[in-house]
């Protein structure tokens, strides 16, 4: 790694271990979703969110997918409910990077940070890290599939405090999914940065391929519990922590 001036993170795998997303935060959202419901039922936020997973369900029919799960806009609460209930928990199943299902979700986690029952969980290497970069200058954001409110949650209310202060800005799929070029270059015409100024860690290869790519210079994040490596990671830099980071 050389002359980059521009760090770009991933979250989930990255600096925060897989675990707390499939474990904590995904069932956080399955298991509270009916409840969830049920007391925010007719408010405005919620509403919004409902059409959200209305327009992108009525897009998943249109693009013939065969699970996708219709959300009437008439009816009983309980049967409105029920469809949303199906249609949230299909997409989860499948793990889908969509806009909308990030959305709902971020909106329960809000719920749960602020309530104190979520606390982000981050590694230990991450603080210094991040302290280092700052003091050499270096602006650091965060793209991530789930959504920016949910990221800031993450990083906001984390097991660390809240550590909104190291990071200059966020990104998720509205920019463009993770696995297209043309999302990186997105990225850094946003920053007014060329490509090789910039550094992204992740532990995707399928993220990493496309980054490097474009021209970044980018670091393999491999943690406890994420996927096995392939040996098409074999030609990149490899970490187990980000103190080793150059």
């Amino acid at each position: 790694m050389s002359n980059y001036d521009t760090v770009v993170l991933d979250i989930e795998g990255t600096i925060t271990p897989i675990t707390f997303v499939k474990d904590t935060l995904f069932p956080y959202v399955t298991q509270g979703l009916k409840a969830f419901l049920e007391r925010s039922w007719n408010t405005p936020l919620l509403n919004e969110q409902i059409e959200l997973l209305r327009v992108q369900a009525q897009k998943d029919v249109d693009n013939k997918i065969p699970e996708a799960v219709v959300i009437p806009k008439e009816g009983s609460a309980e049967s409105i409910q029920s469809a949303v209930c199906k249609n949230i928990e299909w997409q989860m199943k499948a793990d889908r990077k969509i806009g909308a299902l990030k959305s709902f979700q971020g909106v329960m986690w809000k719920e749960g940070y602020e309530s104190g029952v979520l606390r982000g969980v981050v590694y230990d290497d991450v603080i210094p890290a991040l302290e280092q970069w700052k003091a050499a200058g270096k602006k650091i954001y965060i793209y991530s599939s789930g959504s920016v409110p949910a990221q800031k949650l993450l990083v906001g209310y984390s097991t660390k405090g809240d550590l909104k202060h190291y990071f200059d800005g966020y990104f998720d799929t509205s920019v463009g999914l993770k696995i297209e070029e043309s999302s990186y270059k997105n990225i850094a015409q946003q920053l007014n940065k060329k490509p090789q100024q910039i550094l992204f860690v992740t532990d995707n290869i399928h993220e990493i391929i496309p980054a490097s790519r474009v021209g970044y210079q980018v670091v393999i994040s491999d943690r406890p519990g994420n996927a096995p490596l392939g040996a098409e990671s074999k030609e990149y830099k490899i970490i187990t922590s980000f103190d080793q980071i150059e």
